[in-house]
């Protein structure tokens, strides 16, 4: 408990909002529309609703368990807490990859959006590619790496001065998209455009497109902000009512502005571009500074970039904040370096983890160098990281019943259900070989887990793989589906489309009650009620691994 007791909690319930608010509304807003109306045409509209409904499902059941555990890095504890030490693993890296990755995307994005300014020098900052594939040049990468380094440093010296400063960004990132969206609107809006279909036919909607959409649009990719309220809830005041509050009304506003926005988008496009290709064949670099420009708002494209640099760099200081204490949250697992999990003792922040993000900040620059490759990579990414949320939740209320929840939700069981059903179905509407690419990046890093468990002695490890067979079978069972599925979502048509989708429920059903039923009353969770008992009125924040397993012992 000592290395957590130097974490401050210092995050009222309003900025731990605006924090939540202020990493779902970064390079999304920028880009999201765009990309949507490319896959889905006006069904993107649909794709961002549908996208909000299941996120926050999803986003409902972290939120009982960020208030039940309070801890900095909370999101690859909890699988952990359920299930024991290889599903925690699992977890755990799929959720870093999937948060640790956003602070290069959003980097990204504002060097992308430079490649509109008016200077020949800024022009070739960006390549661009058919189907949202374009890549940034050499130049372009150096100043998404400058600023990465920018938002390590503003982070490198307290979470209250992230807080403060994230405050004030979150407010004009607020008021930009807004602005942008209204004017559009009332500028060059043209109704006849909702007619026209993805590939200039009328439009009529196609549901396989728009689930693909909320899949790797950067819908799913945009609404993972919810987590940075979880990942700081150490620092949260009151984080029984501060979670919830700011994971909800995050979700709910930034709702209202997405859709807007992609209103706005495809009423703003000109007809004649829409003329011969549809919307597959519209290409921005800088989505709305673009139709800003092409509509006569100069001074609108102007300020847009400008919002440009600093909507993805708020998102981005937020990522390497929330990051950072994941790292903190996966050493206290037991499976990852002690210096991981070092505090600065007047600082409060764990910059030793820092560090490592930032290296695999500019990893993911080299090998991922557009805003539209690298953010599909990310929704699927996300969407794996989702899933043990909702097992994790409901096993808990088995396996420790005794411990104080500040928010239990009413009709959990079926909340959760739908949440992990319909994360198994996000993913299976990213597509074949996506779909297999980032399972298999997954998997990847066990070798490390194994590692721990050798230096362990292999401690209970018999223990750990009945906790988790239920995730070591549904990673590849998820993958040959997606394979043999449907030619709509990239398949090789053993399954039509319908069925697909059908089997798909059904599986994801299965893998959740199996889940659920594989969870143990693990030594965490036995550490947290002896804490419990012994200090009623202080947070539940259960110790490390070989801390839990002392006491757990006695």
């Amino acid at each position: 408990m000592s290395s957590s007791s130097s974490i401050r909690r210092d995050v009222g319930p309003f900025a731990l909002m605006l924090t939540g608010l202020g990493s779902i509304i970064g390079s999304g807003w920028l880009f999201g529309a765009w990309r949507a109306a490319q896959i889905a045409g006006p069904g993107a509209i649909w794709a961002w609703v549908i996208g909000a409904v299941i996120i926050l499902f999803i986003a409902l059941t972290y939120a009982e368990l960020g208030a039940m555990f309070p801890e900095s890095g909370g999101m690859v504890r909890y699988g952990h807490y359920s299930h024991g030490s290889l599903v925690g693993f699992i977890a755990a890296w799929a959720n870093w990859i999937a948060i640790v990755s956003v602070i290069s995307v959003e980097a990204e994005a504002s060097a992308q959006y430079m490649s509109s300014w008016k200077w020949a020098w800024a022009k070739d900052l960006y390549h661009q590619a058919p189907g949202g594939h374009g890549e940034l040049s050499t130049a372009g990468l150096a100043i998404a790496a400058v600023l990465v380094i920018a938002y390590f440093l503003l982070n490198f010296w307290s979470v209250k001065l992230f807080a403060r400063s994230n405050t004030a960004i979150t407010l004009f990132k607020l008021v930009i998209p807004a602005l942008t969206a209204v004017l559009l609107i009332a500028s060059g809006f043209h109704p006849e455009n909702f007619s026209v279909g993805i590939h200039g036919e009328v439009h009529a909607i196609d549901f396989a497109s728009v689930l693909t959409a909320v899949a790797i649009a950067g819908i799913v990719f945009s609404f993972n902000g919810f987590q940075s309220p979880v990942n700081l809830a150490g620092e949260a005041r009151n984080p029984g009512k501060s979670i919830p509050f700011a994971i909800v009304c995050s979700i709910l506003l930034a709702t209202v502005i997405y859709v807007l926005l992609q209103v706005s988008f495809i009423g703003a496009v000109p007809r004649e571009m829409l003329a011969n290709v549809g919307w597959h064949g519209i290409n921005f670099s800088s989505p709305f500074a673009d139709l800003a420009i092409i509509l006569g708002l100069q001074w609108l494209a102007t300020l847009l970039f400008i919002d440009a640099v600093i909507s993805p760099s708020g998102t981005g200081m937020t990522y390497t904040a929330t990051t950072a204490r994941m790292l903190y949250g996966m050493e206290r697992n037991g499976t990852l370096p002690k210096i991981l999990g070092r505090v600065h003792p007047k600082w409060g922040v764990p910059r030793p983890a820092m560090w490592v993000n930032l290296v695999v900040s500019f990893l993911f620059l080299f090998f991922f160098r557009g805003w539209g490759t690298l953010a599909a990579v990310i929704s699927v990414a996300t969407i794996i990281s989702y899933l043990t949320g909702p097992v994790s939740v409901m096993t808990l209320r088995r396996t420790a019943p005794g411990l104080h929840r500040p928010l239990r939700l009413a009709g959990l069981p079926v909340l959760a259900g739908i949440a992990f059903v319909m994360s198994t179905e996000l993913l299976y509407w990213a597509k074949w070989p996506l779909t297999g690419e980032i399972i298999l990046l997954m998997v990847v890093a066990l070798p490390v887990y194994f590692y721990y468990q050798a230096k362990a002695g292999w401690h209970d490890f018999g223990r750990q793989m009945k906790g988790a067979w239920w995730l070591v079978a549904y990673l590849p069972a998820i993958a040959f589906v997606s394979w043999a599925g449907s030619t709509t979502f990239g398949g090789k048509g053993y399954l039509p489309y319908g069925w697909d989708l059908a089997v798909v429920g059904v599986i994801g059903l299965v893998f959740y009650l199996w889940g659920v039923k594989s969870g143990w009353r693990t030594p965490s969770v036995e550490a947290a009620e002896l804490e419990a008992a012994s200090h009623p009125d202080a947070p539940v924040v259960p110790p490390d691994e070989f801390e839990a397993e002392r006491l757990a012992r006695h």
